[in-house]
């Protein structure tokens, strides 16, 4: 991995063995901009533009999303970081 990727993806699932059936979800708040948002995806979660865009959409609309997938210490980790940045965020 580049130091490019790793400085967009900070936060890798390096054990492929543990269960992936935890997710990562992001819940509505009436403080944040859908900008904020969506560049906090991008960081923490490596989303990409649209990924990161649709997911914001979806949490306006719906209350919340499904931002990411994958083993718990991998998620514990991003939902750290977007808590840091004042995200309502839980894993489950």
């Amino acid at each position: 991995m580049t130091e490019k990727e790793t400085e967009q993806n900070p936060v890798q699932d390096t054990d492929s063995t543990e269960a992936k059936n935890n997710i990562l979800v992001l819940h509505n708040d009436d403080i944040h901009t859908f900008d904020y948002v969506i560049e906090a995806l991008i960081e923490v979660c490596g989303h990409e533009f649209t990924q990161a865009s649709q997911c914001a959409t979806i949490t306006h609309f719906k209350g919340k999303c499904d931002i990411k997938q994958g083993g718990s210490d991998m998620l514990k980790a991003m939902k750290d970081a977007l808590t840091i940045r004042e995200l309502t965020v839980t894993v489950e």
